[in-house]
Formats: C-alpha cells, structure tokens, sequence
C-alpha cells in the first residue's frame, strides 16, 4: 500500500478545502502472507538493535512469539511486555496498564511493536509518544480502524477519552494470522467500518450547521472504504484471505483518512459517543468489556433509527414551527436543509445494517451486548456530551426545546 500512501498525499497537496492535511508519517504497509520476515529486514534497516514488543497473552501467542523469533535471528535484541489482564480478564488502556508498559520498556529501546488489535496499540501509541520512540504496528485481528491513526482513547479515572498521540512508522499485517483471530473479532472490524455511515453523516451536518472543519477528500476516502466492506460483505463473512485482506484494507485507510484530516471526525459520530457512554457505564459497574466494533455496530443501527424515524421529522418540525433554541444553527438550517435532509436519509435502513452485520455475525441490538433500556435511554439524551462535537445526536438534545429522545 506504499503506493496507495503516495497517491494520498499528492491528493491532499490539491484539496482546495482550507484545512491543513497532515503529513502520513507512515514509511511502510506491508498486508500478505510471511510478512514478519520482511519486518525484520525493516528494523534491521533502520538501524535499530533494541525492540520491545506490547502484547497481551493472546496475541503473543497468536503472533508475538514467532515474530520475537524472527526479530532474534535477524540480530535484534527484543524484550516482551505482556499486559496483564484486570479483574475481569480484559486488556484495557487504563492507568495501570500504561504504567506497566513504561515500567517495563528498556531504556535502550530504540522502537516498540505493537501486536495486537485497539487496546494493545493504544498502550503502545501512548508509550511512543511519552518516551518519544517510533512504534510499528502488527496487527493481529482486523477489529478496529485505529491501527494507523494518532487517536489513542485511553480510560483515566473512569473515564473514557481520545488523545492525540503518535501514529505508526510501519504497519506489517499478516494475512495467515488475521485469519485465525476469532470471528469475534472480524464481525467487529466491519460493525466498525459499517459506522462511518452515521460518522459521515454528522461530520457533514456539523460542518453546515456550526462551521465545524471538513474536508470533501478525507470523506471520499472514508467513503470508499466503508463501500468496499459492504459490496464485499459475502467475503468478510467468510472470513477466508480474500474477505480479511478487504477488511483490514478498509481499517487501515479509515485511519489514514483520520490521520491526513488530523482528527477522527471521518470515523467517529454519534454512533461512537453512544459506545463510549455504554463503555463508560460498564467500568463502574466493573462489567466485563465488550468489543469496540461490536459496540458501534449495534449503536449504529440505534442511531440510523433514531435519526430516521425521530431526527428527520424533528428537523422538519422545529424548522417550521420555530421551536430552536439557537438563532445562528437557525439560519444556517434553514440554509442547508434540502443537503441535511439528504446526508441523513442516504443512511441505509435500520434493517439493512441488521442485515450486514448478521451476515458477518455481529450482534444487532443493544440487549445482546448486555445493555439494558434504561442505558440505552441514558446514553441517547447524555452521550452528546463526552465529545465537543456537533452531530446530529447532539441538535436533537441541545438545539431542540421538546427533544423526543427521552421518549423512547
């Protein structure tokens, strides 16, 4: 995909759509079967003798361990830090695991390697940022769209927040290992590309209603990934090498839009603020974690309803009657009505997207996932406020004098 990386910036060196597109830092994208041998040779070219691997016991097993291998037959001294599981036996971006990764980084590490899926690359994304060393990514499973991005979303004190650290120099996928991660986990990695269809959606209204930056080419690049998977849906579902090479293909340009646009707006709307407010409610209850993608999946069949069936006629109603708060977001409705109106009814049919991720085995609806009415409810009229974003989501809780959100 090196290719695809040039052709990305010579793209955004001729969008004329004002915002700054950030460089991709990323040297090499490597996506095929024995590609960690080619890993080696890469380290080994950038001069580096003193590597440490972030791994949990899952993926070190899956991938770490014959990568440390290859890595030590090619010269290269290489340190393990397997992060430890918290009481409910999941891996999570929590203070403690990112003190345990840093307490066990040599301090003659010269690159870190992540291997493994979201979790495991936010620890590592943290790790490189603080310690100021490069990280390369290995995925193990084709589960979440973050390998390439510089969003890192970490759990500090309870509360789940995205920071902006490093993205990868590198990314070494390998095909044979993607294939055998539970299809758990392939269900998740297209519920989290089948989101960027609520994701786009309130990125554009946010732009139109409020000003918020946007970008016509990072959202074309999103798009076509997201179109990729669900013309291809058959194939995913299989989860056989043609189907996991579209998928994990689809994750990572969804993370180099993100990364050239500098935020996650492309990939992250309402449908994620919900997840994150389902996330958030779990920790304190000390629940056990449910899969990012699996999360957003559900949440964003949730949200194609609600918009559909409760924004839509909102947006209609309170347009004619006058019944918004905000005489600015007014004007610029008004001015922008038929473009918003289309945006959201372009998103498929609720039954569609239960279609799609059943076909991939994805769970459809939020009592699969454990989570009740009453959180559903909560999070519909409270998970506008974890981002300081303007979705959809949000006009129909905050710009709206009788919001029928409630009324669920």
């Amino acid at each position: 995909m090196e290719n695809y990386i040039a052709e990305l910036m010579t793209l955004a060196q001729t969008c004329d759509c004002g915002n700054h597109h950030h460089p991709i830092p990323i040297e090499r994208i490597k996506i095929g079967n024995s590609v960690y041998k080619e890993l080696a040779a890469y380290v080994d070219s950038k001069g580096y003798k003193h590597a440490v691997i972030i791994a949990d016991e899952n993926t070190c097993q899956a991938a770490g361990k014959s990568l440390s291998e290859i890595l030590k037959e090619t010269g290269i001294n290489i340190s393990l830090s397997i992060i430890k599981p918290d009481q409910n036996n999941d891996v999570v971006a929590d203070e403690q695991s990112l003190v345990q990764a840093l307490l066990e980084i040599p301090l003659d590490t010269e690159v870190i390697i992540a291997v493994g899926a979201g979790t495991l690359h936010d620890i590592a994304r943290f790790c490189s940022t603080k310690m100021k060393l490069p990280f390369i990514s290995v995925p193990t499973a084709p589960s979440v769209d973050g390998f390439t991005s510089m969003g890192a979303p970490l759990i500090v004190k309870g509360v789940k927040t995205t920071f902006q650290m490093s993205a990868p120099i590198a990314v070494f996928a390998d095909l044979s290992v993607l294939k055998a991660s539970p299809r758990k986990m392939v269900a998740a990695g297209f519920g989290d590309m089948l989101a960027k269809f609520t994701s786009l959606a309130d990125w554009k209204f946010g732009h139109l209603v409020m000003g918020e930056p946007y970008c016509p080419l990072v959202a074309a690049i999103t798009r076509e990934a997201l179109d990729s998977c669900v013309e291809k849906v058959e194939k995913i579902a299989a989860a056989d090498e043609e189907g996991i090479q579209i998928l994990i293909e689809a994750l990572i340009k969804s993370g180099l839009a993100m990364l050239i646009f500098g935020q996650s707006h492309p990939a992250s709307g309402g449908e994620h603020h919900l997840s994150h407010y389902w996330e958030m409610d779990f920790l304190k209850r000390k629940r056990s974690a449910v899969l990012h993608g699996a999360k957003v999946g559900v949440s964003t069949v949730l949200l194609a309803e609600v918009y559909k069936e409760q924004f839509l006629p909102l947006l209609s109603e309170s347009i004619r009657s006058g019944s918004i708060q905000d005489s600015v977001i007014n004007e610029d409705l008004q001015d922008n009505i038929k473009e918003i109106m289309k945006v959201y009814q372009e998103i498929p049919a609720p039954e569609h997207l239960k279609h799609l991720l059943t076909a991939t085995g994805g769970e459809i609806m939020p009592e699969q996932l454990g989570i009740d009415e009453q959180l559903v409810a909560a999070s519909l009229s409270g998970a506008h406020t974890l981002r300081n974003r303007y979705t959809a989501l949000k006009f129909m809780n905050v710009a709206v004098e009788s919001s029928p959100l409630l009324r669920r």
